[in-house]
């Protein structure tokens, strides 16, 4: 049986396998963060964010601790520490009607200490990989 994009996501998580994470997100995939206003559009930008991310949270620290799911979603409720600032949030994420690839992901963070630490990683992130000089990234 093929891996479902949940099961994709789990597996990203524990791999930071860039490319695999790329193949699980829908052309037209819509990626709202807790730190930026606008909902962003498309693979590549979702792919910056969520690579980001993971950079920044998906440290040895970073677990779930809930999962809930429905037809096309699932709610991850994560928590890690980063800086001593115990991070606690959720991702919330939909997928295609095959369940094969992520078409909306949502997260959300707190407590606002968390969010403000999260702005500033993030922002540094964003910059170094916007950067000609950047170090590839983490896979």
């Amino acid at each position: 049986m093929p891996m479902t994009a949940l099961e994709g996501w789990h597996d990203y998580m524990k791999t930071h396998d860039h490319a695999a994470l790329r193949a699980l997100l829908h052309p037209e995939v819509v990626f709202e963060s807790p730190v930026v206003h606008t909902p962003q559009r498309g693979r590549e930008i979702t792919l910056k964010y969520l690579a980001g991310a993971s950079n920044v949270l998906g440290g040895p620290g970073f677990r779930y601790v809930g999962e809930w799911r429905s037809d096309n979603g699932a709610v991850l409720e994560f928590v890690n520490e980063v800086e001593g600032i115990t991070i606690n949030g959720v991702d919330i994420i939909t997928f295609n009607d095959d369940g094969n690839l992520i078409t909306h992901f949502k997260v959300m963070v707190r407590p606002l200490k968390a969010i403000n630490l999260l702005h500033r990683l993030m922002g540094e992130q964003l910059a170094m990989a916007a950067s000609p000089s950047a170090p590839p990234p983490r896979s």
